[in-house]
């Protein structure tokens, strides 16, 4: 049997709901704030065909020509509240750790409530708490990219 494992974040981003769902809908957005800070995520190198059953993709770059590709699914959309996506495939994952994420966006009188949640399979706690480290890092630099603009 396989291990499960699930978290939520939940972040108050000053910014619009749009303008939050732009950031991770739009490739050039998505390119500027997506990865670990030590890793480019190169705009040429990320695809969202942000549509039911559409694909994600997005390959991270680092020193000495390292590179590490991360994709899913988009499993439902909702423009601009709410999209549901995989990471690796969860219906099939083999050995490997698979997810289903559930991004929730709330107005909040002009900013933005995120609240995204991950459940995964294949997954351990040490892999969980690992990969939530990850995506609070990747949101720190959502939110830079949101005061940017």
């Amino acid at each position: 049997m396989s291990q499960t494992a699930e978290y939520e974040i939940t972040r108050v981003f000053d910014a619009s709901r749009q303008d939050v769902y732009a950031a991770w809908t739009e490739p050039a957005r998505f390119a500027q704030w997506f990865g670990p800070r030590a890793m480019a995520t190169p705009e040429e190198k990320v695809v969202l065909d942000v549509r039911p059953g559409g694909t994600w993709q997005a390959t991270l770059a680092g020193d000495g020509g390292f590179e590490v590709t991360l994709n899913g699914v988009y499993r439902e959309i909702h423009a601009p509240h709410r999209l549901v996506f995989t990471t690796g495939d969860p219906d099939n994952p083999g050995d490997g750790p698979a997810s289903v994420v559930t991004l929730t966006l709330t107005d909040l009188d002009g900013k933005t409530e995120m609240r995204f949640h991950q459940f995964g399979v294949n997954t351990d706690a040490a892999h969980a708490e690992q990969a939530k480290a990850g995506w609070i890092e990747f949101f720190d630099q959502l939110g830079e990219h949101l005061t940017r603009q």
